[in-house]
């Protein structure tokens, strides 16, 4: 059984730092691709940064120079770190694998505020 379980989100100030984290079980996380996607009310999903299974990354142009995304694969864990944050990061963020060939897999989504 796969699960994307993500962890870290929460209220915050502008300007302020967040840390999260997605912990990934039931897929070889090493093979995965990974990216963190945001959802706004009322917006369609986005892509905010991504990391390859060779840590290649790339970013939304909205979040250049404030995220970065990381893997650890020991821990089969991605995380995304979050600085100078703004109150249009405002939404949910989700965490998702994607390997060629492969069904993607989702998280659940973790909750982040920015309050200006």
């Amino acid at each position: 059984q796969v699960q994307l379980v993500e962890s870290g989100g929460g209220l915050v100030q502008a300007g302020g730092s967040l840390r999260l984290s997605c912990a990934a079980s039931g897929i070889i996380f090493r093979l995965n691709n990974m990216a963190w996607y945001r959802q706004a009310p009322g917006k369609q999903r986005e892509l905010v940064a991504a990391i390859t299974s060779g840590g290649s990354t790339n970013y939304a142009d909205s979040v250049k120079g404030r995220f970065t995304i990381s893997r650890d694969n020991a821990k089969n864990t991605v995380y995304l770190q979050m600085n100078s944050l703004k109150p249009e990061d405002t939404a949910v963020y989700y965490c998702k694998a994607e390997r060629r060939y492969r069904t993607d897999y989702w998280g659940q989504g973790t909750q982040v505020t920015v309050s200006s």
